[in-house]
């Protein structure tokens, strides 16, 4: 029970993804159990009472919430596993969890946006967006990863997003790699990695399950 761990997730949420690589880079088993959202199981309401959702990692019968937090657990857990994700110096850590947080209340609600609206809505929302990328373009700039040379914390964080770029681009009617060529750039080069490659599902399989999940719930 003390070694258990076990990541309750849904295959498509960029959120899990975050979870998933994190655990490749670190090298750890783990037991996936996927997650019915519209039907949660009981595991996943007592392990996240408060707000119901995935991804969970349960390590030694214990519950880590929200996919950063989980993140940075894995890091500090199993720190003496390479490669290190968050790093060393207090202001670059401070500087990775802004931009981290950047993503979540950013690219997540301007994505969202575009795909279940319409109209001026849904163009206000592809601006936003587009204007977001490019600030992480700039936040990039010259370097191979987001912390430099070696694939870290804010790598992770935005990585996983990627595989929705084909959901943004369908319903927004653009080209993320025309918009910002250097990410795009980045996403491949991220993709060399075996613990992204293996985890990012196909962004036509994400578009389509999307689709279904629309039409039950009545987005047109």
């Amino acid at each position: 029970m003390a070694d258990e761990i076990i990541l309750l997730d849904c295959w498509a949420s960029p959120f899990g993804m975050r979870a998933r690589i994190a655990l490749a880079e670190k090298g750890i088993d783990y037991e996936y159990k996927e997650e019915n959202l519209p039907d949660k199981s009981p595991l996943l309401l007592k392990s996240n009472p408060v707000h119901k959702k995935i991804p969970v990692l349960i390590h030694g019968g214990k519950s880590i919430c929200e996919s950063l937090i989980i993140v940075q657990y894995i890091d500090e857990v199993w720190k003496g596993k390479s490669p290190v994700l968050m790093p060393a110096d207090p202001y670059d850590r401070a500087n990775a969890r802004f931009w981290a947080d950047f993503v979540d209340k950013k690219i997540y609600d301007c994505g969202s946006r575009i795909w279940k609206n319409k109209g001026e809505v849904r163009e206000a929302a592809k601006k936003e967006f587009i204007e977001c990328l490019k600030l992480l373009e700039g936040e990039l700039g010259e370097k191979t990863y987001f912390g430099g040379e070696s694939f870290g914390y804010v790598d992770v964080a935005i990585v996983s997003f990627a595989c929705w770029f084909h959901t943004y681009e369908v319903h927004g009617n653009f080209s993320i790699e025309n918009e910002c060529p250097k990410l795009i750039a980045w996403v491949k080069r991220c993709m060399e990695k075996e613990s992204v490659s293996k985890t990012l599902q196909d962004p036509v399989k994400v578009h389509e399950s999307l689709e279904v999940w629309k039409k039950k719930v009545g987005i047109e």
